[in-house]
């Protein structure tokens, strides 16, 4: 099977079982705005956002290392089974490390949910540890039936939490927290991962070697963390957590975007592995970059258009303020894709720390922005932060990458995204029905033109696997 057609098997059996956890908390959205008051959800919001910190840091990435490493050791089934040894060792020895100086922390720092909290970093972490693994073995769908697991798990149990017995935002934090360990437990079992398990197989040279790999991400995995969600921090401390759920709500719809993403670049990132060295390898990855820009600049601006007959129909009214700052954040996503592109080659590469400086660019940007405009602009300030900042690091990344390939946009791509987004953003503020109209024609035709061949390459293969050709 050639490059391109492996990159669309893998990313089409990844977002069959990511498509549904992402699906499901957009399901999901009139339960929380309908039982949840926006102080609540802010608070909920937040929670999560730093576990989403914690993990990393706790792991120092070893999952990310343990997916690249595993990548290269698939021809060798006693070098597989000393990564994922090992990678338990280590996985253990941290979340025991980190549960004792939790427990000792929290005796001085009371807060709500403490050990709500501890017990879902612990899950979370062994959740995202083992999907990274089955990444690693090859198993992308045991990770998609996983993240099915996970999905149908936190509608069901948010339901019952949420709505039955009515446990808010506690119920809503324990749902995630189960729903993730379910989604894991089938991994376990369903790879047999215990069989992989032998500790007499420790190799403190093979650890370092992990280590060298992964400590990199952390101060990157941090930065990302303050790119997308120290905002809502500060917005929490300066405007208040009612603010931070509007915010939260405003960044639900970019965050499709995001995760369409993150689906499309957990198999980019091992296709960049796999062919690094290929000979064609430029003409590749450039091919990727255009393709996959096209796709989500149209994605971008469609959504956009869209938002003013979509928000009303999901969203509670008293939400209504976060319409205002949805077309930054979906810019700042769009932004995203090319910087997503750029981490795959240099994560293939093994260049982490240049991961890593890019990124801290990024971060101390957002933070300065946020703090020095947060109380003029209010949540304006949020949004701009995070476009502002993801686009210096892609103009940064970009110029960084091609010291070492010819990565090439096709010619007036640049251009012309820029014109349509700027137009559909200028339509989208006007709040008037028949420009939201003609906004959403104008957009739907010239996602049409500018992917038409994409879309004819795409009819002939599902004819042809129909058995109309």
């Amino acid at each position: 099977m050639n490059k391109k057609k492996q990159l669309m098997k893998n990313t089409f059996i990844i977002f069959a079982g990511r498509v549904c956890t992402q699906l499901i908390s957009y399901l999901l959205l009139p339960l929380y705005t309908s039982y949840l008051v926006t102080k609540e959800y802010g608070i909920v919001d937040l929670i999560t956002t730093y576990v989403v910190l914690l993990v990393p840091i706790i792991t120092l990435e070893l999952e990310m290392s343990v997916f690249r490493y595993l990548i290269d050791a698939r021809k060798s089934k006693s070098e597989t089974k000393k990564i994922i040894s090992n990678n338990f060792l280590v996985l253990l020895s941290s979340l025991f490390v980190f549960t004792i100086f939790y427990v000792i922390v929290t005796q001085f720092f009371k807060f709500d949910y403490r050990w709500l909290i501890l017990f879902d970093i612990i899950i979370c972490t062994f959740s995202g540890n083992f999907l990274q693994i089955a990444r690693g073995l090859g198993k992308t769908v045991d990770y998609a039936i996983s993240c099915i697991i996970t999905g149908v798990s936190t509608i069901l149990l948010n339901i019952l939490f949420i709505v039955y017995l009515k446990l808010g935002a506690f119920g809503m934090i324990l749902a995630i927290a189960l729903a993730n360990g379910f989604g894991a437990l089938y991994l376990f079992i369903r790879l047999k991962l215990y069989s992989f398990i032998n500790f007499k197989l420790k190799d403190i040279k093979l650890i370092k070697s992990m280590y060298k790999y992964s400590i990199p991400l952390v101060p990157n995995g941090v930065s990302w963390w303050i790119v997308n969600v120290s905002d809502r921090t500060i917005i929490s401390v300066v405007v208040g957590t009612a603010a931070n759920g509007i915010y939260a709500i405003s960044n639900k719809f970019p965050t499709i975007i995001s995760s369409l993403l993150g689906i499309f670049n957990l198999s980019w990132s091992e296709s960049a592995a796999l062919h690094i060295d290929s000979p064609d390898r430029d003409e590749f990855f450039s091919d990727v970059l255009n393709t996959v820009t096209k796709i989500f600049t149209c994605l971008g601006v469609g959504m956009i258009a869209c938002m003013p007959f979509v928000f009303p129909i999901l969203i509670n009214s008293k939400y209504n303020a976060a319409t205002s700052y949805i077309p930054i954040l979906v810019l700042a996503a769009v932004f995203n894709v090319a910087i997503c592109i750029y981490t795959g080659i240099y994560i293939a590469k093994k260049m982490t720390k240049q991961v890593a400086s890019t990124t801290i660019i990024g971060a101390i940007i957002n933070i300065l922005i946020n703090v020095i405009f947060i109380k003029k602009l209010g949540l304006y300030a949020a949004s701009l932060s995070t476009a502002i900042s993801y686009l210096i690091m892609m103009i940064y990344r970009h110029i960084d990458i091609k010291k070492y390939m010819n990565l090439k946009y096709e010619k007036g791509l640049i251009i012309k995204s820029i014109l349509i987004f700027t137009f559909s953003i200028i339509l989208y503020y006007q709040n008037n029905f028949i420009l939201n109209i003609i906004n959403l024609v104008i957009v739907v035709i010239y996602s049409y033109l500018l992917n038409r061949k994409l879309i004819k390459d795409w009819k002939n293969i599902i004819f042809k696997k129909i058995g109309f050709r």
